[in-house]
This record gives C-alpha cells, sequence and structure tokens, in this order.
C-alpha cells in the first residue's frame, strides 16, 4: 500500500487572533496591529511545532470597513516576515500581494529579497482582488473584468518568475584577477512587452537559496483553478463541504497533469478554522464565551452584502431566505459566487438560520470545526486521505492560546499517527513542503518572451 501522505500545515497570522471577537480577550487591545511583540510569540510557537510556515494574508489599500470593529491588517506582509525571520530560524514565510497593482519588477525583489535574507523560506501568495477600497488607493477609476484580471496576472507572474531567474548564482564570479564581479555571459536577462506590463534586464538579487520562491496562489473560481495549476507550488482556497473539495482537488490536479506537471508538486491547503477544547463542550464552550463578544447586527449587514442583499432581507432568526438570495446572483461578482455556493449548501445542509449562518464564520470562507482535538486530528486525516487536500493553512480562534492547543494537543496526535514532523529536517521551505529543488535554470538560453496578453 502507498504510504499515507504527511500533512502540510500553515498558520494564518493575525495578531488577536481569527475571531472577529478576539481581540477583546486582550487587556490592552489598541496597539495588536502594530505590535511585532504579538507577531514574535505567533511565530515562536509555531515554529515550536514543526508548522510549515507562516502566511500573512493581505488586502492592498487602506482602512475598509471592517477595520471598523476588528484589527486589520496593518503591516507591510513583507517587512513583517522580513523582521520574523531574524527570530526564527525554519518556518516558511509566506507573503501576499496583488497582482493588479504595482509593478512585477518590486515584488520580484521583494520577495527573492526575502528569501534571501531568510535563508531559503521565502513564498510568494498571489491574489488577483480588486476591492473598491483598493482601486481607490491606487488612484484607478475602475476594476477590470474576469479575463482582463487573469491576463494581466499572466503577465505579472511571468515578469516575476523570469526575473528570479536572470541573475544565476554562477554569474557571480568575483574574479580579483580579472578585476570581473559578475560576469555578464552568464546572466539571462529578460526582455517581456506585454499588454499590461513591460520588463527588461535582471533583477539585482541573484536565484536564491531554494532556486525560487514557493509561490501560493489564492482562490477557487475556474479561472483560479487553472491559472493556479500552472504557476503556482501550493493553492490556498476556501472549501466548506468535503465533495465540492475532492471535485476541486481533483480538477486542479488534472489540471496541472495536462500542463505536463507532477500533479503531486501542486498541493492544495484549505482554510480551517478550528477551535479546540479538552471536550466537545469545552470547545463549544469556548466558541459560545467567544461569540457572545460579536456584533451579531454587523455579521448580519456582512451576510447580506456577501449574498447583495438588504441587511432587512435577512431577519436573525428567520431561516435564510433561498428565493431573495438566488434572485440577487446576477448582482454577485463572479470570483465570489464559488464561495458563495458553498455557503448555501451548508447552510441547507445545518438548516441554520440567520443568526447561526453568522456566527458560524459563514462570510469569513473557511470551514469551522469546533471539538476536542482527537476530533481535530480526525478531521484533518480524513480530507487528506478522502482525495480532498494535501494539508490545511490554519485560521487560530485567538492567539496565542489557540495556537498553543494546536501545538501541544492536536499535532502529537498526527506525530502518533506519523502524519506530520518531529523536527524540520530540511532548511528551505520547498524542502518542508516536499516540493522537488526548483531545478537550476543555468542550462537555459536567455528569456527573450512576449507577453501573453496580446
Amino acid at each position: 500500500m502507498p504510504t499515507p501522505k504527511p500533512v502540510r500545515l500553515g498558520v494564518n497570522v493575525l495578531a488577536s487572533g481569527r475571531h472577529d471577537a478576539a481581540w477583546k480577550t486582550f487587556s490592552d487591545p489598541a496597539s495588536l496591529s502594530t505590535d511585532i511583540d504579538a507577531f514574535l510569540r505567533i511565530a515562536r510557537v509555531a515554529e515550536k511545532g514543526k508548522i510549515d510556515a507562516l502566511f500573512l494574508a493581505d488586502g492592498p489599500g487602506g482602512l475598509v470597513d471592517e477595520a471598523l470593529h476588528r484589527p486589520w491588517r496593518a503591516l507591510d506582509p513583507v517587512t513583517l516576515l522580513a523582521a520574523l525571520s531574524q527570530a526564527t530560524s525554519h518556518i516558511g514565510l509566506v507573503a501576499t500581494t496583488s497582482t493588479i497593482f504595482g509593478h512585477p519588477y518590486a515584488v520580484a525583489r521583494q520577495i527573492a529579497s526575502l528569501d534571501h535574507i531568510s535563508r531559503g523560506r521565502a513564498a510568494w501568495n498571489i491574489i488577483t482582488s480588486q476591492t473598491p477600497v483598493a482601486l481607490a488607493a491606487y488612484g484607478l477609476p475602475h476594476g477590470f473584468d474576469q479575463d482582463e484580471r487573469y491576463r494581466r496576472a499572466t503577465e505579472f507572474v511571468e515578469i516575476v518568475t523570469g526575473l528570479w531567474d536572470s541573475l544565476p548564482r554562477e554569474a557571480i564570479v568575483a574574479d580579483r584577477d580579472r578585476h570581473v564581479f559578475v560576469d555578464a555571459t552568464k546572466v539571462r536577462p529578460i526582455a517581456v512587452e506585454g499588454c499590461h506590463f513591460s520588463a527588461s534586464g535582471a533583477l539585482s538579487a541573484p536565484v536564491g537559496p531554494q532556486g525560487r520562491p514557493v509561490i501560493f496562489q489564492a482562490g477557487q473560481s475556474e479561472d483560479s483553478k487553472a491559472f493556479g495549476a500552472r504557476y503556482a507550488d501550493a493553492l490556498f482556497t476556501g472549501q466548506r463541504l468535503i465533495e465540492p473539495a475532492r471535485k476541486f482537488y481533483a480538477d486542479v490536479k488534472a489540471l496541472a497533469r495536462s500542463h505536463g506537471r507532477d500533479p503531486d508538486q501542486l498541493l492544495v491547503m484549505p482554510g480551517l478554522f478550528p477551535i479546540v477544547g479538552s471536550t466537545e463542550e469545552e470547545a463549544l464552550r469556548r466558541k459560545a464565551d467567544l461569540d457572545a463578544g460579536l456584533d451579531i447586527d454587523f455579521l448580519r449587514g456582512e451576510l447580506a452584502r456577501h449574498f447583495a442583499l438588504d441587511p432587512d432581507d435577512l431577519p436573525l432568526d428567520a431561516p435564510l431566505p433561498y428565493d431573495r438570495i438566488d434572485a440577487a446572483e446576477p448582482r454577485v461578482p463572479i470570483a465570489s459566487r464559488w464561495p458563495r455556493k458553498q455557503i448555501l449548501a451548508e447552510a441547507v445542509e445545518h438548516g441554520w438560520t440567520v443568526r447561526q449562518a453568522a456566527l458560524s464564520n459563514i462570510v469569513g470562507g473557511h470551514r469551522m470545526i469546533v471539538g476536542p482535538p482527537e476530533a481535530v486530528a480526525a478531521d484533518i486525516l480524513h480530507w487528506l486521505d478522502t482525495g480532498a487536500a494535501d494539508g490545511f493553512n490554519l485560521n487560530i480562534d485567538v492567539q496565542t492560546s489557540g495556537l498553543e492547543d494546536i501545538v501541544d494537543a492536536v499535532l502529537p496526535l498526527l506525530r502518533k499517527a506519523g502524519r506530520f514532523r518531529d523536527a524540520y529536517t530540511g532548511q528551505t521551505l520547498r524542502h518542508h513542503l516536499g516540493l522537488n529543488p526548483y531545478l537550476d535554470p543555468r542550462d537555459a538560453e536567455p528569456l527573450r518572451r512576449t507577453g501573453t496578453g496580446r
């Protein structure tokens, strides 16, 4: 029989925790969003647990409405991860940036720098979202349609990866006798002219310790699946129900194979939101105590916005109005329709009222499991062993107590099952994730690409 695959785990880093009322459990929460010590505590607990990576989600733009109700992501992810790299030695560092805003040269240099600073632990998480607040922050009058977004993303990633490969380590000869530091004949500059982005030349940072930083890609739409199967090493996705998750898993593995890739080299890591107690009763009580601090009217408004409805259409203790939700679907952005379908399927399965849906992380997009360590570990293994995931990106209810529950109670059960490491056995994030070393591009011809946006 084949050897059961190991569990891959990341931690989605928020200073207070993922639960919207987590910040209210802190004695002095006002500085949480910028408190480097809070992030350092999370990083050290995660590395103590031998977790694969710290994952910093991000949304470009300024303050959004949600920030008025809970701590927001205030710090630039690459800058923060560079700081965390100096307090850790092995755990991976995943930074999120958008392919809609900015220029690929800047991203290529930022992530390459992080890879060198961390000695091979960097990853780039690609997002293509374009919220109104982000468009406003970058001074763009309007966004891009779905097809254009992914043509733009394709040009962006082609430039970034070309720049990552452009200065091979062997080009840095440091020849004292010839007075030559970089051998120009070994540099592989790019020349890309696309509809959205153009770039030429070579990156100033040489090829990094892991050959190329790991690429994550976030999303679950059909376009996102096709894009991720072509470019990504790992997919971060929202999957709330196991049957749709299995279909997503099979689809992206098949797409990877169609591009000539080994499907085992494309990891699928949905988000998971565990709330752990020593018993089921204790876990339920922990959730109830946190839920008591929520603003239910705000959550109802979020739910209404997700369904393109008015909050008055959602009486709290009434069943979800499926007829109105279906009628409003044309007003829902294309990228939101897949998670919306999962949300509705889960609501039907549980028979939720509006209040119950609002308290079930339904808008947050990630599946919640509430129970003892044995239930959480069994759930993780069930998803892996039935073709629904290769691992999970964990959303922690309250930091760092919730993460400590995972590290001290759940991970030992996965180790006992032979499915999670006792110690890091390598230095790079590629090694942690079981990804093959990136093939050294030194034998390739100099890149002369034409952008695929034309």
